[in-house]
């Protein structure tokens, strides 16, 4: 008989799992494969890179179980994982991958759709919609140029819509950083979209 993991915890379904339960190892890549592609994703923009790096990143979870310490939100320690793995790949590529409509092997437009950033207003007009396209192109491009620490908090601040605690327990970093790169990867920002702003 299948165990119902509906009303279970990460915590417990992680015990269940360190106990060597395949159905709860099973749960997890259910749970978390998803969140963990998407965070990757949106820091390569490249499909077939982020599968291949959200796969390293979940095996390499799932061998590291041993090392969660349930005082923490399971969800932050898998996504620490995800973005480091990101990261690491930027540092070794330094990789300007954003693009308006998606991730450049996006060939599909629910691909396209899944991997641009939504900037519009459904009332707009359609003048309005290609300035507001073109705003984000600017923005997605300029994300692209910072640097990976920089871009990593950025996009789980406004984007992932993370709150800055957890992105310091995600980036391993204490609060006051989190907080100057963010301030600091704004200001960057600025600075590169400033001749839009006129």
């Amino acid at each position: 008989m299948q165990p119902d993991f509906a009303a279970a915890t990460d915590q417990e379904v992680v015990q269940r799992a360190r106990g060597g339960q395949e159905s709860a190892y099973r749960e997890l890549l259910h749970r978390y494969q998803g969140p963990m592609f998407s965070l990757i994703y949106r820091m390569v923009r490249d499909r077939e890179l982020a599968e291949d790096l959200a796969q390293e990143a979940f095996v390499k979870a799932l061998n590291a179980l041993d090392s969660y310490r349930p005082e923490f939100k399971f969800s932050s320690w898998m996504f620490k994982i995800a973005n480091n793995a990101a990261i690491d790949h930027l540092r070794r590529r330094q990789l300007d991958t954003l693009s308006l409509d998606g991730a450049p092997g996006a060939t599909t437009p629910r691909q396209m759709e899944e991997t641009s950033i939504q900037l519009s207003d459904k009332g707009e007009t359609p003048l309005q919609a290609v300035e507001a396209r073109e705003l984000g192109s600017a923005i997605e491009q300029a994300i692209g140029k910072l640097r990976p620490e920089y871009r990593a908090c950025i996009i789980l601040r406004h984007i992932e819509d993370r709150p800055y605690e957890e992105i310091a327990e995600i980036l391993d970093l204490p609060l006051g950083t989190v907080k100057t790169y963010i301030h600091r990867a704004r200001a960057e920002l600025k600075e590169m979209l400033g001749p839009l702003r006129e």
